[in-house]
C-alpha cells in the first residue's frame, strides 16, 4: 500500500450520491458540476486551478438552520463562529452580518474579526497560550469573554487587568476527561489533552477568580473536540457542566453563562451525523432548567460543506495496483488527508463523466511527499490530463491551513451566490513567495 490513507471501500458514496447529498451542488447535462447557479468549470477556466470556491448561500442556510434549532428549543443561545475553521474576511463579514459573534484563538484572529466588523463584545478569546500582550490588547478593545485554560493564565490575566485598570470577563474552561470519539489529533476534552482545567479543580479556582481583583467570572466553558459524530459525548460533557453550575451556585457563586464549544461533525462520507435539532435537544435537556445564557462555537459545521477545491489532472501514471491520477492541487493546498487521514469526496466537473464507467484510481498531488494523497482506490470515471475535479467539503480547515511548501503559490479563492461569483483572493504570485526575504549583506 502506498500513501497515508487506507484504501477507500465499496461502501463509499458515488459521485452522484455525493452531489445529491449537498443541496447547493447539481450536475447539468451541458455545464457539468454547478455550485448554486454557477458552473464550476467557468470559475476554473477564469482563475485556473487549484482554486477554492465557497457558497455564500450554503453558509447562510446552515447558520439559519442552527439558529432556528436553538430558538425552537427555547434556548437563550448565541452563536460565535470559530474563526480557525476559515478566517477569510469575506466569510467573517458574511457571518457577522448574519448575527454571529466570533471565537478566536490568537491575536491575528482577534484583529481579523474586528476588521470584518464583528464587535469586540461579541468575541470570545480561547486558547492555552495567550500571551500577556494578547490579553492586554483584548481587554483594551473590550473583549466579550476570555476562556481561561489554567490557574496560571487566570493569575496572569488578573495582573494584566489590574495594570490596565480593566475588569476581565472570564469563563473557566473545563476539561471533563470525556472521549469525543473523534480522531486523536482533534480531540480536546481528555485529561491528557493540553486544553482546559480538570473538572475537580473548577470549584476552588472559580472561587479564587471571584475574589481576584480585575477578574469577573461569568461562567464556564468547554470544548471536547472536532468532527464529533455522536451526541453521547456532548450529553456527557453537558452533564458535567450542569453539575458544576449547580455546585458553584450552591456555594453562593454567580454562574450566568455556559460556553458549550463546537465540534458538531459533518458527513464527509454521507454517514449519519447529528443534526442541529438533535444538538439543541441535548443542550435543552442539560441546561433549560438552569436559566443560563448559552454560547456555541461552531466552525466546521458551518463552513466545511460550503467550500470545495477545484483541481486539474496533470498526469496519469501507471501504478503497481491502480493508476496514479496526479492533480495540480497538493497537500500544501489541503493538508487534512495527510494530517488526519481525512476523507473528502472527489467529483469530476465535466458533464460527460456521469456516463463513463468508473474505475479504481489513486488520486495524488504533486508535492514531494509520500503523504500527498487525496484518495486511494476511488471509483471514478476515467480522468485524462486536463480533466478537472472538485474536492468536496473543503470549506473548513482547507485554505486556512495551506502553505507554500515546495514553493507552490497559495491557491486562488472565489465566492458564489446565486448566479454570480467573485474572486475573493487572487492566486499568490511566484515572486511573492520570496518578496519578504532578505539576504544578509555579508553573504
Amino acid at each position: 500500500m502506498h500513501g497515508s490513507l487506507p484504501p477507500d471501500t465499496a461502501a463509499d458514496p458515488t459521485p452522484a450520491e455525493l452531489i445529491a447529498g449537498r443541496p447547493f451542488l447539481s450536475r447539468s447535462a451541458i455545464d457539468g458540476l454547478v455550485l448554486e447557479g454557477v458552473p464550476l468549470a467557468a470559475i476554473a477556466a477564469a482563475l485556473g486551478t487549484p482554486t477554492y470556491v465557497y457558497s455564500a448561500s450554503t453558509i447562510r442556510a446552515r447558520y439559519a438552520a442552527l439558529a432556528s434549532a436553538l430558538d425552537g428549543a427555547g434556548l437563550a443561545a448565541h452563536i460565535h463562529y470559530a474563526v480557525k475553521a476559515n478566517d477569510h474576511l469575506a466569510v467573517l463579514h458574511l457571518l457577522g452580518r448574519l448575527g454571529a459573534g466570533a471565537d478566536v484563538v490568537s491575536q491575528g484572529e482577534f484583529f481579523r474579526a474586528l476588521a470584518a466588523g464583528i464587535a469586540p463584545e461579541r468575541i470570545v478569546f480561547s486558547g492555552v497560550g495567550k500571551t500577556e500582550e494578547e490579553l492586554a490588547q483584548a481587554l483594551t478593545a473590550g473583549i466579550g469573554q476570555i476562556n481561561v485554560e489554567s490557574a496560571e493564565e487566570l493569575r496572569a490575566l488578573a495582573r494584566v487587568a489590574q495594570r490596565l485598570g480593566r475588569t476581565a470577563p472570564v469563563a473557566l474552561r473545563v476539561n471533563p476527561d470525556i472521549d469525543a470519539r473523534t480522531h486523536a489529533k482533534i480531540t480536546t476534552g481528555l485529561a491528557q489533552n493540553k486544553f482546559g482545567i480538570p473538572a475537580a479543580e473548577i470549584p476552588a479556582l472559580y472561587a479564587e477568580a471571584a475574589a481576584l481583583p480585575g477578574i469577573a467570572p461569568v461562567g464556564l466553558a468547554l470544548h471536547i473536540g472536532s468532527q464529533v459524530l455522536s451526541l453521547a459525548p456532548f450529553r456527557e460533557s453537558f452533564a458535567v457542566l450542569a453539575r458544576l453550575v449547580r455546585e458553584l451556585r450552591a456555594a453562593g457563586l454567580a454562574v450566568p453563562r455556559v460556553d458549550c464549544g463546537g465540534g458538531l461533525g459533518v458527513p464527509y462520507r454521507n454517514e449519519p451525523a447529528p443534526t442541529p435539532d438533535a444538538l439543541a435537544g441535548a443542550l435543552a435537556g442539560a441546561f433549560r432548567s438552569l436559566d443560563l445564557d448559552l454560547l456555541l462555537e461552531p466552525g466546521r459545521w458551518l463552513l466545511a460543506p460550503a467550500g470545495l477545491l477545484l483541481a486539474t489532472v496533470v498526469r496519469v501514471k501507471p501504478g503497481p495496483e491502480r493508476p496514479f491520477v496526479v492533480l495540480d492541487a497538493g497537500m500544501n493546498d489541503l493538508i487534512r488527508p495527510a494530517l488526519y487521514d481525512a476523507w473528502h469526496g472527489i467529483v469530476p466537473l465535466a458533464a460527460a463523466s456521469a456516463a463513463s464507467e468508473p474505475q479504481p484510481i489513486d488520486i495524488v498531488g504533486p508535492v514531494c511527499e509520500s503523504a500527498d494523497v487525496f484518495g486511494l482506490a476511488r471509483a471514478l470515471p476515467p480522468l485524462a490530463p486536463g480533466a478537472r475535479v472538485a474536492i468536496l467539503d473543503a470549506g473548513a480547515y482547507g485554505s486556512v491551513m495551506s502553505s507554500p511548501y515546495n514553493a507552490r503559490p497559495r491557491a486562488a479563492e472565489a465566492m458564489v451566490e446565486g448566479e454570480r461569483w467573485a474572486l475573493i483572493r487572487p492566486r499568490q504570485a511566484l515572486a511573492d513567495l520570496w518578496a519578504d526575504e532578505q539576504v544578509p549583506d555579508w553573504l
